[in-house]
């Protein structure tokens, strides 16, 4: 008796040669719709699935491979003689080979299908047969994946595929089952109401592997999401320079969340996941020129993120830098041939235009996961809270606003000192709130620009330092969530020294 193969695929890559391969192998071929008919177009002779199981396809196709006479083929230990016994009883012929990919449901679902096209590219028997398929691989040769088409090919002309072989395509079958459930469980539980399902099940499509971690003893790689999320640094595009470290991504992930919380021109200088610098004005330019003089040492070796096209202009100011990234929406063709000089600079694109999809943040834990919405709360700043006796000016509300958007961003505790239209001193991850209030201003002194400036800080003061060493160093406004049992205290030294201050009611922790 012939060996069987039996081929099913919605992604017809490569199928007519892997067909053609395994008749030369001596192999006869089982087949199902679409596919039989590509391969009846292309002289390949098959056999039809209701030939095998003496039973017609029925409802609309959903049911044709669910059968005893295809799992019994699929399923029988071959060295088990119970099973042959059975196999020989009933009819059954084993089948030694299956190629089967699976309907479309994550491109259905991508393309905005709808509900019921969704609901039909739900693939059924597909799943089935692979997962009986690949529990029998000690006898069975699974495929998933085109891209094996090759080694099976390859392997058969010497006889059959080695159990190593076989045991490695099984394994690939079912994580890509198990992802294949996992979109459809996500896109399911979405239509409903249920917020925290008792089961979180998430899938992840490796987008590169990296030349380490944080550290170059540390093994890294890189996962995207399976549904891609549009404004992301895993869907940049790269245009140039070396391959993304690990701590180039982290960064880069930063500086795009920060980008988008400006709708004018704005650049975000960053590094070691903290903005150095931060600009808005009305060009690129000059946005990128105030957030290089925010603090114009440490932007060296770090990443800019640019919400506008680079032009030449802006683009010659930066080339006389040491950057590790510049991520833009596009480069002016000019601009791109200056930067791309540097060989070992990182060009990226990315569409700003689908800046706020809505998706989770999953931090890992040792065991288990940490699972939060994104800190994207839309805030209305007239209903901010004055609560001194002073009322901030026009300008200080432009700049409170402005430094309120920055602090989010910055590691807590974290305080931001800005004008309306650049950052000028940024304290973060100190141990104590009037700690990075020191260092803001002792970054906003050094570069002459604390005249003027605001304070914003990410959560409450809990002792009135923060707002008396702020007013010795001449800051009149400040912007604070509020919260503390000490609110009073914080209000009394700002009205002591003639400050404004305004509460929030929003903390913004970056832990």
């Amino acid at each position: 008796m012939k060996k069987r193969a039996l081929l099913s695929v919605s992604d017809k890559t490569g199928i007519i040669e892997l067909a053609k391969g395994l008749i030369t192998a001596g192999f006869e071929i089982i087949s199902t719709g679409g596919t039989q008919a590509a391969l009846t177009d292309a002289g390949i002779a098959t056999i039809a699935i209701d030939e095998v199981t003496g039973f017609p396809e029925m409802m609309d196709g959903r049911v044709k491979t669910l059968h005893p006479k295809i799992h019994g083929g699929l399923l029988a230990r071959r060295d088990a003689d119970s099973h042959v016994a059975a196999m020989k009883e009933h009819d059954i012929a084993p089948i030694d080979v299956v190629v089967v990919n699976l309907y479309p449901f994550k491109e259905t679902i991508e393309k905005d299908g709808t509900f019921a096209d969704a609901i039909e590219n739900i693939d059924i028997g597909g799943p089935s047969m692979l997962r009986s398929a690949a529990k029998n691989h000690e006898s069975v040769t699974v495929i998933v994946d085109p891209q094996d088409y090759p080694l099976v090919l390859e392997e058969l002309t010497s006889g059959d595929t080695t159990l190593a072989t076989r045991r490695y395509l099984a394994a690939k079958v079912f994580r890509h089952t198990a992802a294949y459930d996992a979109v459809i469980a996500s896109y399911l539980t979405e239509q409903t109401s249920e917020k925290n399902p008792e089961k979180l099940t998430l899938t992840y499509e490796l987008k590169q592997t990296l030349r380490y971690g944080e550290n170059s003893h540390q093994e890294a790689v890189f996962y995207r999401s399976a549904l891609p999320t549009s404004y992301s640094i895993a869907n940049a595009k790269q245009l140039h320079g070396k391959e993304l470290s690990y701590n180039n991504i982290k960064d880069a992930d930063a500086a795009i969340k920060i980008a988008r919380e400006f709708s004018k021109p704005a650049v975000v200088a960053l590094k070691h996941m903290n903005p150095c610098g931060i600009g808005t004005a009305e060009t690129i330019t000059e946005a990128y020129d105030y957030a290089y003089e925010a603090d114009p040492v440490s932007i060296f070796g770090g990443i800019v993120v640019l919400n506008r096209e680079v032009d030449l202009q802006t683009a010659e100011k930066m080339h006389h830098l040491f950057l590790e990234i510049i991520l833009a929406p596009s480069f002016e063709p000019a601009a791109f041939e200056l930067l791309s000089s540097k060989k070992n600079l990182r060009l990226l694109t990315l569409d700003f235009s689908q800046q706020f999809q809505p998706e989770k943040e999953v931090v890992s834990v040792l065991g288990g996961l940490l699972v939060q919405d994104q800190d994207v709360v839309e805030e209305d700043p007239e209903k901010w809270q004055v609560v001194t006796k002073r009322q901030p000016s026009e300008e200080e509300r432009e700049a409170l606003a402005f430094a309120w958007k920055a602090v989010k961003h910055v590691k807590s505790n974290a305080i931001v000192l800005a004008n309306n239209h650049q950052t000028v001193g940024i304290g973060a991850g100190q141990m104590n709130r009037v700690g990075s209030v020191k260092i803001a201003i002792e970054q906003a002194e050094q570069a002459e620009k604390i005249q003027g400036a605001v304070l914003a800080s990410d959560a409450f003061f809990p002792m009135s330092d923060s707002v008396e060493t702020a007013a010795k160093h001449g800051i009149k406004a400040i912007i604070q969530p509020g919260g503390s049992i000490k609110d009073q205290e914080s209000i009394d030294m700002a009205d002591k020294y003639g400050i404004t201050m305004l509460f929030t009611g929003i903390r913004h922790f970056r832990h």
